[in-house]
């Protein structure tokens, strides 16, 4: 099959899941099938090389993803309007494009109209009203561009059942074809462990829905029941991180919070993870987080929470592979101190994720994802 993966953001030059993911299974689905990967033209050189026997195209000058903390909307519109005309120069027999930022997506169906590609449209978060908070009035236009994205294609693969769910709330009930994450599980057991050795480790943009607020509340209160105080290693940037470090300072918490901005190297988060106990994302927006994944395949337990709009709950399993807690610091501080105080159930915890990301090596993902594409091109 000749594939083409649509996504304005490229990995490793822009760090993220939905990046991440793509490329994972871009360079594995090339080891059989002809793979192109358009996006932004990060890289020095021509706008057209391989690596690792994917394609990739660059088909404009890279443009800042994010404006005053939100997804910029002029750059997904000049990705889509530029993306077009390279787009068609070529033929496809599966053209998989990313659900966000939407435009691209439309770009796509005219591909698939003009060339008799066949579309799968990735899924990764449903906003819906979500869209008001955002934007405020505003939000009824994202609102309408969501639902139009949703009926381009005859086959979305949302990455979670979760977020099938969610789709299914907007009444798309056929061609739903649920694909999560994976993780590199074999190259994560080989990484060592940081010289550093954190009680909680966190990975994720400093934004406000990520909630690190109450992260840092909980720290606060799990030290003083346990009448010490946590090490907590942050890392990833964002809209919110110096009220996050004034916070901390507030809270008095800095000496044993440290955050590290973004980290470069993939292996450095990882060893990272490997050093800490317990990760916490209390986030109530997430996909099928790829960090929680990784943190599994560490063996590395994960406390979440439980929201409507969280698909991290997707990928803890309750008590198993880790905790999900309501939508507080007292919960969240209850759970740390059961799992940094209790060595038995930190150890079955501890083997339940471990075992959870075996059971998401991405070659297991890859052989799913080729036969969705193989069922959705005899359709």
């Amino acid at each position: 099959m000749k594939v083409a993966f649509l996504y304005d953001a490229v990995y490793p030059y822009e760090k993220g899941g939905a990046q991440k993911r793509i490329w994972e299974l871009a360079r594995r689905l090339a080891d059989n099938h002809d793979v192109h990967l358009y996006g932004m033209h990060y890289w020095d050189g021509p706008p057209v090389i391989e690596r690792e026997n994917v394609t990739l195209h660059g088909v404009c000058e890279p443009q800042e993803l994010y404006v005053e903390g939100r997804r910029s909307i002029p750059q997904a519109i000049y990705f889509a309007v530029t993306l077009l005309p390279t787009l068609l120069r070529e033929d496809f027999d599966i053209i998989d494009c990313q659900e966000f930022p939407y435009f691209p997506c439309f770009s796509a169906k005219l591909h698939e109209l003009l060339h008799d590609s066949t579309v799968v449209i990735t899924w990764y978060e449903v906003w819906d009203d979500y869209w008001y908070e955002y934007l405020g009035r505003k939000g009824i236009f994202g609102k309408i561009i969501e639902r139009a994205t949703l009926r381009l294609a005859s086959t979305i693969i949302p990455i979670s059942d979760y977020i099938a769910s969610d789709l299914r709330d907007l009444n798309r009930h056929e061609g739903i074809e649920v694909l999560e994450n994976g993780v590199d599980f074999d190259r994560l057991q080989q990484i060592e462990q940081a010289d550093v050795e954190w009680d909680i480790i966190y990975v994720g943009r400093l934004s406000e829905h990520k909630n690190v607020d109450l992260l840092l509340e909980a720290i606060d209160a799990a030290s003083s029941q346990l009448n010490t105080t946590l090490s907590c290693g942050i890392i990833g940037d964002g809209p919110e991180r110096d009220q996050l470090e004034q916070y901390a300072t507030d809270l008095g918490v800095d000496k044993h919070v440290e955050f590290l901005g973004f980290v470069e190297a993939d292996e450095d988060v990882i060893r990272n993870i490997k050093s800490a106990s317990v990760f916490v994302l209390p986030s109530i927006r997430e996909g099928f987080p790829n960090t929680i994944l990784e943190a599994n395949a560490c063996g590395v337990p994960s406390i979440v929470v439980d929201h409507e709009e969280n698909g991290s709950t997707a990928v803890v399993e309750d008590g198993v592979t880790g905790f999900i807690t309501e939508v507080s610091a007292e919960a969240i501080a209850t759970r740390l101190v059961d799992c940094l105080t209790d060595d038995d159930l930190h150890n079955r915890l501890s083997a339940g994720a471990r075992q959870f990301g075996k059971d998401h090596d991405w070659n297991v993902i890859v052989e799913q994802l080729e036969e969705i594409y193989s069922n959705v091109t005899q359709r």
